[in-house]
């Protein structure tokens, strides 16, 4: 099934990175209009899948500095993804965990989300080599 295959989705990392921008000034547009409270973990996330977005469809994103650029990002939206959804696991261990009444807006699906999102696109990012094999 194409689908599985991780080259399908490589080529399709423009439109992906042009959803990911969609996505990522989509949420600062709900924080702006006050549809969704402050809270910053959330926005290092949306920030973080914005860049990596805008990365995405940059047609030198193969790179070797683009690729540590989206890395580091990467990695500190990813940190602070789990660091926000451990903090639901945390509660649930406690016996205080409860879902938001609004789901779309809960703190622990959301940074759930990110994370899959997050990591993806740096799967995206990083996963090619093409271009930038050393001759044999």
């Amino acid at each position: 099934m194409v689908l599985l295959d991780l080259q399908f989705w490589q080529r399709q990392q423009g439109t992906l990175g042009l959803l990911a921008i969609i996505i990522g000034a989509g949420a600062w547009g709900m924080e702006f209009a006050g549809t969704v409270y402050i809270c910053p973990y959330c926005r290092v996330q949306r920030t973080v899948i914005l860049l990596l977005g805008i990365i995405m469809v940059l047609p030198f994103a193969r790179h070797w500095t683009i690729k540590y650029l989206a890395s580091v990002m990467g990695f500190m939206g990813a940190v602070v993804a789990v660091n926000q959804n451990f903090m639901g696991w945390a509660k649930i261990s406690k016996g205080e965990f409860a879902f938001n009444e609004q789901l779309y807006i809960d703190p622990f699906l959301l940074s759930g989300g990110s994370l899959f999102i997050i990591i993806g696109q740096l799967w995206l990012l990083l996963g090619s080599d093409s271009g930038n094999k050393a001759p044999e």
